[in-house]
């Protein structure tokens, strides 16, 4: 490929100064490169937009903190984290197209973000230079209730649409996660769960239609972009393969009455019992029940031991859950004082750590307090881990710091659907999925260390516990330490590390779809799918 005319201006000036080009710095060429994407956007955008106002470079004054607006992670806001050359802002789906057709251009590469809760941060870093497509401003949510259905653009929030869902009715829900800052085009195209999978299955699995931008800069509907497409863009990441600008979704009803609880037992109050009858119980007790529990090491009047907390959604009123529960769960010892009867609504905001009664409208506040240090991993379990185990576990646990579990029940629904319906192929099979979780708040290399080895020490002694061959892990709690695409070496054997944990037998299908749709590898970061070597 020819170097673009400023490129090849910038080299001959280097030969005619006879001049190293080691002496110029990065950010002069930035600068330069800059210059072309902008003058490209110009002449693909309509004047009256004024893109230009959209567009912020290393120089702009509002740059620092329209790139730290949506970084969810404190690892990647240090002053040695790469930085983008450019963030684009679009407001309109033809900025979106303009980019990257502009990007291509110049070769740089693109990162998308539409939220930021991406945990290892590739949505906002790279090794090589590259632009931010920010799609915070791509937020429309258009609700049809008639239809029983809602159209919902990737830069907005679960909360935001939460909260539409709510304004158009009181009737309906979405099955999704349960942190209202999360964005849906991240959340959606990575298979997107919460607390109403057991009864509705994942966020794609209520998928009707989708929008997305592809590497010609051409907007395609499901219709347009054909099945496979459609299928590898729920549940399959929507970076690898385009843009993406919205989802029509179906909506799911809801009672007018659901019930909360949150129950907590130590090692002293029977918690190792309840913690392996919850395995047998969870992901096969009725499908209007969704329990998760978070196992966490605390200090309890000087004496270090494991909290089990079980927290949980009932879609129905709290007589008939604590029936159930003392016939499935006596060990819980769950009674009626323990339960909190609400709406949907309010039960979104429960869960998201808001006391209940407050207003719905927090659900629109995109700015979380503060961003921790923070580290997640994951596992699938098929077979529960005996009492035993669980008691060894405990002492693992203890002893490698302050990393937690959470352990979310699938079955249900989840057990109903094929594993090929979408790329996400974690369904029938798996009792539960583990979050590896860990918080901290020193910033600095050693604390860095010391928190990442901590989660990487328990991951390992869970070993004999989880999935095997491939040891799978879940998309949406992205975790560089199982393989990436190494910049400029970009190949299927790479791919594949990552690739079968993440989507086991769907991830070959994937490459096929990619190599049709991005032959060139365009949509790429450090786990995109990759496409399949070219025949020689």
């Amino acid at each position: 490929m020819a170097p673009e005319p400023t490129l090849l201006a910038f080299l001959l000036l280097l030969l005619v100064l006879n001049v190293p080009s080691g002496s110029f710095s990065a950010k002069t060429n930035d600068e330069s490169v800059y210059e072309s994407f902008l003058q490209c956007l110009e002449k693909n955008t309509n004047p009256q937009d004024k893109i230009s106002n959209l567009v912020y470079s290393q120089s702009n004054t509002a740059y620092t903190s329209v790139l730290r607006a949506y970084i969810r992670n404190a690892r990647y806001n240090t002053s040695a984290t790469p930085k983008p050359v450019v963030i684009v802002t679009p407001t309109q789906i033809s900025h979106v197209q303009a980019t990257v057709i502009c990007t291509k251009k110049v070769g740089y590469q693109l990162k998308i973000r539409s939220g930021g809760h991406d945990y290892d941060g590739i949505s906002y870093i790279s090794d090589t230079p590259f632009f931010i497509l920010d799609m915070f401003n791509l937020r429309s949510i258009e609700v049809d209730i008639k239809d029983e259905s809602a159209s919902v653009q990737a830069g907005a929030t679960l909360g935001e649409l939460y909260y539409k869902i709510w304004e158009s009715s009181k009737g309906h829900g979405f099955p999704a996660g349960v942190c209202p800052t999360v964005g849906v085009g991240g959340h959606l195209s990575g298979g997107g769960y919460g607390n109403m999978l057991r009864k509705y299955g994942l966020s794609v699995d209520n998928v009707l239609d989708a929008q997305i931008v592809d590497v010609n800069g051409k907007l395609l509907d499901r219709k347009a972009m054909g099945e496979d497409l459609f299928w590898a863009i729920c549940g399959g990441g929507g970076g690898s393969f385009g843009v993406i600008i919205s989802y029509k979704i179906k909506l799911v009803p809801v009672p007018k009455t659901v019930t909360v609880f949150r129950v907590e037992r130590t090692l002293d109050q029977n918690a190792t019992d309840v913690v392996y009858k919850w395995q047998l119980v969870a992901p096969t007790i009725s499908n209007d029940l969704f329990m998760r529990m978070l196992l966490q090491p605390v200090t309890r009047k000087g004496k270090q031991t494991i909290r089990a907390s079980i927290v949980t959604l009932y879609l129905g009123d709290s007589d008939s859950l604590v029936a159930l529960l003392g016939k499935e769960f006596p060990e819980l010892g769950l009674k009626k004082e323990n339960c909190n009867e609400t709406s949907w609504i309010q039960s979104v905001l429960w869960w998201a750590n808001f006391d209940l009664g407050t207003s719905p409208d927090v659900l629109l506040d995109r700015n979380p307090n503060d961003a921790n240090f923070l580290k997640r991993k994951s596992d699938y379990v098929q077979k529960p881990i005996p009492k035993d185990g669980l008691e060894w576990l405990w002492k693992k646990m203890i002893d490698v710091g302050k990393t937690g579990l959470v352990f979310n029940p699938y079955g249900g629904r989840m057990s109903e659907i094929p594993a090929s319906a979408t790329p996400f192929p974690h369904r029938a099979g798996n009792l539960y999925k583990i979050q590896y979780s860990v918080n901290w708040q020193e910033a600095g290399k050693e604390a860095d260390n010391k928190f990442m080895t901590q989660i990487r020490r328990l991951h390992s002694y869970m070993t004999s516990f989880v999935s095997k061959n491939p040891r799978s892990a879940f998309l949406n709690y992205r975790d560089l330490d199982i393989g990436v695409m190494v910049p400029n070496k970009d190949s299927f054997e790479q791919g594949s590390v990552y690739g079968y944990k993440y989507f086991n037998d769907n991830f070959d299908r994937l490459v096929k779809v990619k190599t049709a749709v991005d032959p060139e590898n365009f949509f790429r970061n450090e786990q995109s799918i990759p496409t399949l070597p070219r025949k020689a």
